[in-house]
């Protein structure tokens, strides 16, 4: 056998983790899942979302994930969890998106998805090293991507971040996330700006849309939870804040907003921005190494510290109706690039050199190390990543 039919995934139900997971597991129907769920409780929309899934049995718990406060206790029973179900469900492979339970005592291959990290979330965000209280999570994390097979990340720029922040320069590669186009269709738009996306994450750096907001002619709304999963909340002056949307209403507001604004000090991909793309939205992204990998040409970008900046970049789209409809179908045609099918695709591709085939090396002489493949360097090859 080349690849596996029956693989267990991992997936935080709190942030955009979950849509990629229900994303690819729809888009690979001949691989049997078994999804595990942490961070908090499934909500009913999350369970409803995979019931109609045939290829997916759902284990679903609130183990607290590695990056919140304290949580290794509970990130060590949830590895005996993990281990348990895989005595019952007998997986050929282990998709982990998450770092430290890739150093369980696992019997199969191991691949770890690497969609962020406290880390360089910590230096994009404060500007300087994380502080000795994440020495733990420094160590498992380490710990983690050293005991993968295989560790692929949404953009280039995260996948560099793991050498700078782990040493880890193993067998790596960089796989784009993607969504289905017909799911994110336009319709008629509003004079709005709209936002999406944890609002106490400071990373989103939604607090400067509150700052801009009086200087421009059009409201900005935004969506999302304004609570922290340790319980902090932030209140945002001068916007709407609409709360947390269920996925029907997210796309909604997409379809019928005209201007779409991510002002990110990090981001290592984004989904919202691609729905929000594929939606025909204008997109005013922060202008940071991942963002500027994915969509080019197909946005306006602005130094996320910048007040002015942010606020001329919304004010010209919102003065210039051309403009808007110019940025709206770059927006559309870049993100049509970012679909479901090309990452299955690509993920078949990885599932098959993880679970049956060798990595194969290219040309990192100096940056390799041994692993269950033999000495493979990093390794940035997929055809989504040379978008």
């Amino acid at each position: 056998m080349e690849k596996p039919s029956r693989i267990l995934m991992t997936a935080d139900t709190v942030g955009g983790v979950w849509s990629y997971a229900v994303e690819l597991i729809r888009a690979l129907p001949e691989v049997q899942f078994a999804l595990a769920t942490m961070g908090s409780i499934i909500t009913e929309t999350q369970r409803d979302e995979v019931s109609c899934l045939p290829n997916v049995s759902l284990f679903p718990s609130s183990y607290a994930l590695e990056w919140m406060d304290h949580p290794w206790e509970e990130v060590d029973r949830a590895g005996d969890w993990l281990l348990e179900i895989a005595r019952e469900f007998k997986p050929e492979m282990v998709h982990l998106n998450g770092y430290a339970h890739a150093a369980l005592p696992w019997k199969v291959p191991v691949l770890v998805v690497a969609h962020s990290c406290v880390l360089s979330w910590w230096s994009a965000v404060k500007k300087c090293e994380a502080p000795p209280l994440f020495d733990e999570y420094r160590r498992r994390v380490k710990a983690g991507l050293h005991s993968a097979d295989l560790v692929i990340a949404p953009t280039r720029a995260m996948l560099d971040t793991l050498g700078e922040n782990y040493g880890f320069y193993g067998a790596g590669r960089v796989v784009s996330n993607g969504r289905d186009a017909a799911e994110f269709r336009p319709a008629m738009k509003s004079q709005n700006i709209f936002a999406a996306g944890r609002i106490w994450d400071e990373a989103k750096n939604f607090a400067t849309l509150a700052a801009v907001a009086p200087r421009t002619p059009w409201p900005i709304e935004i969506a999302g939870d304004s609570a922290d999963p340790n319980g902090r909340s932030v209140e945002l002056k001068n916007v709407r804040s609409l709360g947390k949307l269920s996925p029907a209403e997210l796309r909604s507001r997409l379809a019928s907003s005209a201007i779409y604004v991510l002002p990110a000090r990090y981001e290592p991909f984004g989904l919202s921005a691609l729905e929000a793309g594929l939606c025909e939205c204008a997109l005013v992204l922060g202008d940071i190494a991942s963002l500027r990998e994915i969509w080019g040409y197909a946005a306006i970008f602005i130094d996320p510290c910048d007040h002015g900046a942010l606020a001329a970049a919304l004010n010209r789209l919102t003065n210039d109706e051309a403009l808007r409809v110019k940025y709206s179908k770059r927006a559309r045609a870049r993100g049509e690039h970012f679909s479901a099918t090309r990452t299955a695709d690509a993920y078949r591709a990885v599932y098959h050199d993880c679970f049956g085939s060798s990595v194969v090396a290219c040309a990192v002489p100096e940056r390799t190390r041994q692993s269950r493949f033999g000495v493979g360097p990093l390794r940035t090859t997929d055809a989504t990543a040379r978008l």
